[in-house]
């Protein structure tokens, strides 16, 4: 049967792996550089109060119900000037205001491991933090730790064939946390840790070439995968409280 033990630190895709690891009880790790967990991330250094919701469920009633704004696609969203999945949508005027946000992957991925010791929001762009939060909430609860890189979802999936697309932005995203997480690593989370090291230096030249981030270029959304693709700048780090998400720091 397949598993990672007994290593501390592990690495498991998408929605799949973000179940076995909260049956486990581990401690979680969400990455979706494009764009869900950068999102989140910015959203919550601007200020902003996020509830992550799936996208098969009804997110507009659920955000009538907890007073949030549910948040539109990001085309839809550019026109009326509102905030969206794109990080760089997330302003100082959105300090203290509630937003739903749902995405096939890493709200997904979030919903499904809810219930979990604790579940971190991790991305580049902080992952130096949310590895030390991570370290401090293992020690706490002598959990292990499952780091989920989200991957994508196929458009036109046929028959008998499995929807998740894995992606490098998820995949090196993944791997720079992992390099800052003290514990064992598992062979899998080795192997991930090690494509970010050889990839450190031309990251945001791969990422802006991947697959992902020509799909997001070419819908207009450059600002996106440059804001997304820069590592360690900023030391905020997204707890899962019940239903939204509040600054780790605040309930260490």
């Amino acid at each position: 049967m397949f598993n990672q033990a007994p290593y501390s630190c592990r690495v498991e895709w998408g929605i799949r792996g973000a179940r076995e690891a909260a049956e486990r009880g581990d401690i979680i790790i969400i990455v979706d550089v494009l764009s869900f967990s950068s999102t989140v991330i910015s959203a919550l250094r601007q200020g902003a109060i996020i509830y992550p919701y799936p996208p098969n469920l009804d997110g507009k009633s659920f955000a009538e119900k907890v007073g949030a704004e549910y948040i539109l696609g990001r085309a839809e969203a550019a026109k009326l000037g509102k905030p969206t999945l794109s990080p760089v949508s997330f302003k100082k005027e959105h300090y203290n205001k509630k937003y739903v946000l749902s995405s096939l992957n890493g709200a997904f991925c979030t919903w499904i491991a809810s219930k979990v010791p604790a579940l971190l929001i991790g991305s580049l762009l902080n992952a130096s933090s949310v590895s030390s939060v991570a370290n401090q909430l293992r020690l706490q609860s002598n959990a292990n730790i499952t780091v989920v890189p989200c991957g994508e979802q196929w458009n036109d999936v046929r028959e008998h064939e499995n929807s998740l697309r894995p992606s490098i932005e998820d995949y090196l995203g993944a791997g720079a946390v992992l390099s800052y997480l003290e514990g064992e690593k598992s062979p899998e989370a080795e192997a991930c840790m090690g494509a970010f090291q050889n990839a450190k230096e031309k990251i945001t030249e791969l990422i802006w070439d991947c697959g992902s981030g020509r799909e997001l270029r070419q819908k207009g959304f450059e600002d996106d995968v440059s804001h997304c693709s820069r590592l360690n700048v900023y030391e905020t780090v997204p707890l899962l409280n019940n239903d939204h998400f509040v600054l780790a720091i605040d309930k260490l």
